[in-house]
């Protein structure tokens, strides 16, 4: 395991960064995986119009969930949402990010 990988490791399990969410793959049983939620607000351009919308948007660790899809579940201190769009890898592809929606 790389240095960074470890340094991650410790930010996922941080109480005060990630959370436990319960990923449930479509078609798959419930996995209790730790996760960084962020919910910031996204500025989208529509030809001379700015919109702004709030977004929900989740890290999730490669080691505990290797393929996420879109429409799979999460759920959230109880809240239900779906992945929408393909989520994105980061460079070192040890992360997921994936933009989420109410389910």
């Amino acid at each position: 395991m790389s240095a960074f990988a470890a340094a991650l490791d410790v930010f996922f399990t941080d109480p005060h960064l990630a959370r436990d969410v319960v990923y449930t793959a479509e078609g798959g049983a419930p996995v209790l995986v730790h996760a960084i939620l962020r919910r910031p607000d996204d500025v989208t351009g529509f030809g001379e119009a700015r919109l702004w919308s709030e977004t929900t948007r989740l890290d999730l660790r490669v080691a505990e969930v290797a393929n996420p899809r879109p429409g799979d579940r999460i759920e959230i201190d109880g809240e239900a949402f779906l992945i929408q769009g393909e989520p994105v890898r980061d460079r070192e592809r040890l992360v997921w990010t994936v933009d989420l929606r109410p389910a």
